[in-house]
């Protein structure tokens, strides 16, 4: 604790820590959603016109979401290299299990329009698959990370949870996004999924939160230390209103006009961003759970400087580009078209 104190007058691993907090926080939102309408594609025959609608609901905006991720691991190999070998030294198999479930939903995106008839729907199938994998993965590596990169059979069984638990959340904000994207019969098909899966999260959460604390005694300290143990309960409270709150409204969806129809987008998004917060709170400052905090694991202060400069250029630019490319997209999901 001490070299943690007297390191801490160092601010640019705080800079860059907080920069890779926001690239994943906007990978797990904006490609979650994504992922959330893979995870939800109706696989028959003649739920093509719905598959087509919600493919085209993500169509302008999958490749660039996943932008947040290649940042995010930038990120973390640029200025923590120390972290970023230990982390992937444990979760090579999985990352390369993830790699292959994108790699399937890129393949699937663009072979389903451009393969004969007959063979859309097998198209349809690798897509759904791909983002099936990618969240398995992703919550099972998420899982590791939370229980120090153990593998205890019950460090396992907890991975699992996570897995399941990470693949809800996606399909909720994904379902979400959907009660927003579309109309007429698919909205309200989609708001039955939403409510569905907002529960499955919800429970995941739970489930998670009681689980942490207890496998991780310095979790347990930091969240129930008196008086802080009064302000930062408010994070796992708001959340839980949150859900509560976000299932209320998509039972009174859909409204005249669609009215209301954006809002459980975004109090999902306000739920990721409490959960987010809470993880890291849980573990700052280590990088690495109770091996490595961000000054053992930063690069040399010349360098982190000089990555900060193309940071600070870079990270402004993927924001305009992103929030130009939902500018001009906005409105409900049309027909996907190829040309």
């Amino acid at each position: 604790m001490n070299e943690i104190v007297n390191n801490g007058s160092d601010w640019l691993p705080v800079v860059f820590i907080g920069l890779m907090g926001i690239a994943v926080l906007a990978y797990a939102i904006l490609d979650g959603y994504d992922l959330g309408v893979g995870i939800l594609l109706p696989m028959g025959e003649q739920d093509e016109p719905e598959r087509d609608t919600m493919i085209a609901s993500i169509g302008p905006f999958w490749d660039a979401n996943e932008t947040w991720l290649v940042l995010a691991v930038g990120i973390l190999l640029i200025a923590f290299p120390p972290a970023h070998s230990l982390i992937l030294m444990h979760l090579y198999i999985p990352v390369a299990l993830m790699l292959v479930g994108l790699i399937m939903r890129g393949v699937a995106f663009d072979f389903r329009a451009k393969a004969a008839v007959d063979h859309k729907l097998t198209w349809d199938r690798t897509f759904k698959i791909g983002s099936l994998i990618t969240t398995l993965t992703q919550g099972y590596m998420l899982g590791q990370y939370v229980m120090g990169f153990d593998y205890s059979v019950s460090s396992l069984l907890f991975c699992l949870l996570s897995a399941l638990g990470v693949t809800a959340a996606y399909s909720y904000i994904g379902a979400t996004w959907l009660v927003l994207k579309t109309e007429g019969e698919l909205q309200t098909r989609v708001i039955r999924w939403a409510r569905r899966a907002g529960r499955a999260a919800l429970l995941g959460v739970i489930s998670v939160s009681i689980i942490n604390p207890l496998v991780n005694p310095g979790v347990f300290d930091r969240w129930f230390n008196y008086p802080l143990v009064m302000f930062v309960l408010l994070i796992p409270a708001v959340c839980f209103l949150g859900f509560i709150f976000n299932d209320i409204l998509l039972k009174r969806l859909p409204k005249d006009n669609d009215r209301h129809s954006a809002l459980p987008f975004f109090i999902t998004t306000a739920i990721f961003t409490m959960c987010f917060s809470g993880i890291g709170f849980s573990f700052y400052p280590y990088i690495v759970p109770g091996e490595l905090t961000i000054w053992e694991a930063a690069s040399a202060r010349n360098s982190l400087q000089f990555i900060l400069v193309g940071a600070l250029i870079v990270i402004p630019m993927i924001l305009l580009y992103t929030a130009f490319s939902y500018h001009v997209f906005r409105g409900k999901a049309t027909q996907l078209d190829y040309h």
